[in-house]
C-alpha cells in the first residue's frame, strides 16, 4: 500500500473534494508556485470546465492553498502533502490514486505544457489509449547543453527499457501524459515502495513497472519556455533518473553522487 497511509489520505481529501465524477482530472504537483497556481487552474477552467483540477503541492506554505481555496471552484482543489512524505513522483502518483476519474492527467505549473494539449490527449483517451504521452516537437527552450543532455539520457534510458522488455515511449521524460486509471491504478498501489518517490521521471517508473501490453499514444507538442518563478532542478534528479535503471542505473547513480558530491547514503538508506 502506498507509504502515506491510503485510509488516512481518502479520508483528509474527502473532506475537500465533492463525491462526484467529472471527465477527467488533471493532476498539478506543485512546490512554491503561488505565482502560478491562480493562473494556471483559470487557464485550464477556461478552455475546460468540466475537467476537474487536482494541485498535489509539497507543503509550500507560501499561500497557495489560500489562494486554490479563494477561487471556490468545485472542480479546483489543491492538497498539502505532509513534508516528511515530499516528492514530485509521491506527489503526482497520490493524485493519479485518489483521483475519481476514468482518465488521469499530469502536467507541470510552469506553463511550458501548453494547455491546448490537453484537449487532444482527452481524444486519445477516449479513442482507446491507455496512455497517451507529450511528445515536446523540440527542446531548444532548454538550452542546448541541456537538451542535449535530455536526448543523450532518454537513449541510455531506453536501452535498459528494451533490455528489460519493457514499454517505451517516444518522449521517456515528458511530463506530460495521461493514463486510464483502471489500468494503472492497481500497478502504483502494488509497486508504491519500489518508485523514485522523490524523482521526476514519473512515466518513466510507470512504464519500468508496467505489466503485459500497453496501447500508447501520442500528442505533439512545443514545449514553452517556464512563465514565471524558478525551476527546481537539481542535480539530485540525474542521479534518481539513474536509480531508476535497475541494477546498473544504481551503480551509475552512486558514480554521480560522488561527481557532485552528494550522499547516496542520505539519498537512499534503505538499501544500507
Amino acid at each position: 500500500m502506498p507509504g502515506y497511509g491510503k485510509q488516512s489520505a481518502i479520508n483528509y481529501i474527502s473532506l475537500a473534494i465533492p463525491d462526484f465524477m467529472g471527465l477527467l482530472t488533471v493532476v498539478i504537483p506543485t512546490f512554491k508556485e503561488r505565482t502560478n497556481v491562480v493562473d494556471m487552474a483559470t487557464a485550464i477552467r477556461k478552455e475546460y470546465p468540466d475537467f476537474k483540477i487536482l494541485f498535489m503541492d509539497d507543503n509550500s506554505n507560501d499561500g497557495s492553498k489560500e489562494a486554490i481555496d479563494g477561487l471556490n471552484d468545485p472542480l479546483t482543489h489543491m492538497i498539502v502533502r505532509k513534508p516528511e512524505e515530499k516528492g514530485l513522483a509521491a506527489s503526482v502518483l497520490q493524485g493519479f490514486i485518489e483521483a475519481d476519474t476514468d482518465y488521469v492527467m499530469c502536467m507541470d505549473c510552469d506553463f511550458q505544457h501548453p494547455i491546448s494539449a490537453l484537449k487532444e490527449i482527452k481524444e486519445k483517451m477516449d479513442a482507446g489509449a491507455d496512455l497517451c504521452v507529450g511528445v515536446r516537437i523540440s527542446r531548444k527552450v532548454m538550452g542546448l547543453k541541456r537538451a542535449l543532455g535530455s536526448r543523450l539520457v532518454e537513449l541510455f534510458c531506453k536501452f535498459f527499457f528494451v533490455l528489460h522488455r519493457k514499454p517505451i515511449t517516444k518522449d521517456m521524460m515528458s511530463g506530460l501524459f495521461a493514463i486510464n486509471r483502471s489500468k494503472f491504478q492497481p500497478l502504483i498501489e502494488k509497486n508504491w515502495d519500489k518508485f523514485e518517490l522523490e524523482g521526476w521521471k514519473v512515466l518513466m517508473d510507470l512504464c519500468k513497472f508496467s505489466e503485459g501490453k500497453l496501447k500508447i499514444d501520442y500528442v505533439k507538442y512545443e514545449f514553452n519556455s517556464r512563465e514565471s518563478g524558478e525551476s527546481h532542478l537539481n542535480p539530485k534528479v540525474t542521479i534518481m533518473t539513474f536509480h531508476q535503471l535497475w541494477g546498473f542505473g544504481k551503480v551509475l547513480s552512486k558514480l554521480f553522487c560522488k561527481i557532485y558530491g552528494v550522499s547516496y547514503r542520505d539519498m537512499y538508506p534503505n538499501e544500507f
